[in-house]
């Protein structure tokens, strides 16, 4: 009869000890879950969009090493159809509409995207607007665009916004001024075609200048060994496009980052 009641007294003692157990695992295990709830409900959008005559394809690599850290909008737009205006408003709202993540929105375009986003902000603002890169934007215009306006079959291919793209003073990216947003802006200065070479007084990607990459206001400003066409396949261009989404300035680099020759695939 005692080994009776002892078994029930320490059986007695040890289901609540087990059942505290269980419920402060309980506990910690909805605790957590709410957290990780809470993070996403805060997550951190980034817009991505294309350039002229491009997909959304071309922005595939970048979406998908950005997918881990953001909620990734990766934005098509018809970009030969309309003028940048139209274009900026067909393209950037319905990409904000998406961004239901409660954090602050981040864009990183590629040439005419870029013109896109300052057209957009110089008649919206963005709540939680957070940072924008920039790859080879035609901030003030093109030698480019001005050597080929007014051949009819380049005219038909790039559409109104190819002819706003400029560099006179009718220029859309010339005329919308200085930024008053967070912005870096990577340049390349690689180029597949030497017969363009003569239309840039200086280094260029092929289509953009890197004195017409700048713009008024910018944040930071890089260089790399990349061309127009393939910038943002680039790994080195991806590691920076995270650091000044992360941080607001682009890395430091290595004097081998200035020097390689592109790895675009």
């Amino acid at each position: 009869m005692v080994g009776t009641g002892l078994r029930q007294f320490v059986i007695s003692g040890i289901i609540p000890i087990l059942w505290l157990m269980s419920a402060m695992t309980s506990i910690s295990t909805t605790a957590a879950a709410e957290s990780e709830l809470a993070e996403k409900q805060t997550e951190d959008c980034v817009i991505l969009l294309h350039g002229l005559a491009r997909t959304s394809r071309s922005m595939r690599k970048i979406a998908h090493v950005l997918k881990d850290d953001y909620r990734v909008i990766n934005q098509g737009y018809p970009s030969r159809k309309h003028p940048i205006e139209t274009l900026a408003e067909l393209a950037i709202p319905p990409a904000l509409k998406q961004c239901t993540g409660g954090g602050n929105i981040h864009f990183v375009t590629h040439s005419l995207g870029g013109i896109l986003v300052r057209q957009y902000l110089h008649n919206n603002e963005i709540p939680m607007l957070g940072n924008t890169v920039m790859l080879g934007p035609p901030n003030q215009g093109s030698e480019l665009a001005d050597q080929l306006s007014g051949n009819p079959i380049v005219d038909y291919y790039n559409g109104p916004a190819g002819k706003q793209l400029g560099t006179d003073p009718n220029s859309v990216p010339i005329k919308l001024g200085a930024v008053n947003f967070t912005v870096g802006v990577i340049a390349g200065n690689k180029n597949f075609r030497p017969s363009f070479a003569e239309v840039f007084p200086g280094d260029h990607d092929g289509k953009v200048s890197v004195a017409r990459s700048k713009v008024d206001g910018l944040t930071d400003h890089l260089v790399l060994p990349v061309t127009h066409t393939f910038m943002m396949r680039n790994d080195l261009v991806i590691a920076q496009i995270q650091a000044f989404l992360r941080d607001g300035k682009f890395a430091p680099l290595t004097p081998k980052d200035t020097t390689a020759q592109p790895k675009e695939n």
